[in-house]
């Protein structure tokens, strides 16, 4: 191989073999291995070291040593387009501040360095981890600046702050009605608080899920989104993730990935969930999931049934912990579910919707179940996302439908006590219920909802190992699932929930080269120490796109 871990090629043009040996390799199959064969982007083969050199006697050998390989990690979903604008803004994150008056000195030096009227825009703002223990406002936004529109979005992706002349901008006033399927906060007097919850969020500022495809704050520029990208892919490929799903796909999106592929800045391979909005243009072109490539694949078709986890703003059957009448939002009515649903079965495409609370859920299960009784096709598998809350009937109805879970790995890690507080010990210990979906044989999937949540594979599977926060608190540890079930997740269950599971999450002949090379074997780490170990060097089909040489 070349310096860069690329694949050579003979001098007739075909691929010039590698064997990949190491003292661990995980296949996730019944067949273990010493080391493995890769011409072009598929393993052709594995087995012992000595009989695949006899088989491949041209083929180079690349010894990772002491360290332990597995098949790439897939996160079934997150929102890399998202991420490429994102990172583009100022960061919010925990990470970099922890009180409100930290925020706005940082959102203060960036308004000095830009002219009046230009947006500032803020990412990741987490109000449950803030000093100050309550709520960013439009007034805190004002301090800042009155000159400059501010958008602040909060870590969840399902509601934001502005300030007023954000809402001036957006044409926003004391008297303007919220969207359906939206809020606008206000405070104890009745006035708008500058807090945009879902719909009214996402018209501001996520082009994929406008009602119109056009937002009030405008979105970067091609070439610096480009740059986003980039940065997005490398910071993914760091973690050792070598496909994604991107659950929120609009045309902006679409066109980003494909200049980035064409380019060569996306080295991800990437399933795409189209929202609903723009399936009409599908259809019209006769497209269904499944269409594409193994760089670029339609994947289904996203729409929500309610809000978020983080947020709290899903839809619950018991209102949440510490009040009487808050049951979350429904951002879908009952008859646009019903006919989306309906839409995208009949034409033989995935659904994949968006549904948290366990009242979301059930109400997504009778649109389904009625679909599939009046057109059977059972060769769809129709996936819930996050699908956070269940019970024993959600259980039993997904299980009948053969429906897919996807559920965050690594939200128990990222909130710790805070669900407690917002769900109460009861609801926890059916939250994020992997181990119950393995019990019930139901297909579970390993996501992140980057950035709502850390992208980083290896710390999702602590999470879900340990089910214990960063604040050291247990979380519905009845939940608890193995290491490796929970590399299982992130591998060979992600691939069976885009529908890539006879080319992906394997390191099995016919399978694509994707794997990483990791400092242990997490099948016999400490569970607690699961995130802490280090991806060494990442392979996207059979080229080093990140790490280390050999």
């Amino acid at each position: 191989m070349d310096k860069q871990g690329n694949e050579q090629t003979l001098n007739d043009g075909s691929a010039k073999p590698a064997i990949y040996r190491a003292r661990s390799i995980v296949t996730m199959t019944q067949t273990p291995a010493e080391a493995f064969a890769v011409v072009g982007e598929q393993i052709v083969a594995v087995g012992k070291v000595d009989d695949l050199r006899t088989r491949f006697p041209e083929a180079e050998l690349v010894d990772f040593g002491d360290a332990t390989v597995v098949p790439g990690f897939n996160d079934a979903h997150m929102h890399l387009g998202m991420t490429a604008e994102d990172l583009l803004h100022v960061d919010l994150s925990y990470e970099s501040v922890s009180s409100l008056a930290q925020l706005k000195a940082k959102l203060r030096e960036e308004a000095l360095r830009r002219p009046p009227g230009t947006w500032i825009r803020g990412t990741r703002y987490d109000d449950a981890k803030m000093a100050e223990g309550r709520v960013l406002t439009r007034w805190d936004l004002d301090e800042v600046s009155r000159e400059h529109p501010i958008l602040v979005i909060h870590v969840a992706g399902h509601w934001a702050v502005v300030n007023t002349k954000a809402l001036e901008m957006g044409g926003i006033t004391e008297n303007t009605a919220a969207p359906p399927g939206g809020r606008f906060g206000k405070d104890a007097s009745g006035r708008l608080n500058g807090i945009l919850y879902e719909q009214a969020l996402f018209d501001f500022a996520y082009p994929a899920a406008s009602k119109t495809g056009r937002t009030v704050a405008p979105a970067s520029t091609f070439e610096e989104r480009l740059g986003g990208l980039a940065r997005a892919v490398e910071m993914f490929h760091a973690a050792g993730l070598t496909s994604v799903t991107d659950a929120l796909v609009g045309p902006q999106e679409l066109a980003l990935f494909q200049e980035g592929a064409r380019r060569g800045i996306l080295t991800l391979r990437v399933n795409m969930l189209i929202t609903h909005e723009y399936y009409d243009h599908l259809r019209r072109l006769g497209l269904r999931s499944g269409f594409g490539d193994r760089r670029l694949r339609i994947g289904g078709v996203k729409t929500f049934v309610d809000g978020a986890i983080g947020g709290r703003t899903c839809l619950l059957e018991q209102p949440f912990e510490g009040t009487s009448d808050d049951y979350g939002i429904q951002t879908i009515s009952d008859a646009d579910l019903r006919d989306i649903v309906n839409m995208v079965h009949q034409d033989g495409s995935r659904l994949c919707v968006h549904a948290n609370g366990d009242r979301a859920i059930s109400l997504l299960l009778g649109h389904l179940e009625r679909a599939a009784l009046s057109h059977p096709k059972p060769y769809l598998k129709h996936r819930i996302e996050h699908c956070s809350i269940i019970n024993e009937s959600i259980l039993e109805r997904m299980k009948r439908l053969d429906a897919i879970a996807v559920p965050f790995g690594s939200y128990v890690h990222y909130h710790g006590s805070k669900l407690i507080d917002w769900y109460g010990e009861h609801r926890v210990r059916r939250m994020f219920a992997h181990r119950s979906f393995f019990e019930a044989r139901i297909a579970v999937a390993g996501s992140s909802d980057y950035p709502c949540g850390p992208y980083q594979p290896l710390l999702a599977m602590q999470s879900c190992v340990t089910r214990r926060g960063w604040d050291g608190a247990k979380v519905g540890d009845n939940q608890r699932i193995t290491p490796q079930q929970a590399l299982a997740l992130y591998t060979v269950n992600a691939a069976y929930a885009s529908g890539e599971h006879e080319v992906k999450g394997r390191l099995a002949p016919g399978f694509l080269a994707d794997f990483v090379v990791l400092s242990e074997n997490p099948l016999v780490a400490e569970p607690d120490r699961l995130g802490s170990i280090k991806v060494l060097a990442t392979y996207v089909g059979g080229k080093r796109v990140w790490g280390k040489s050999w």
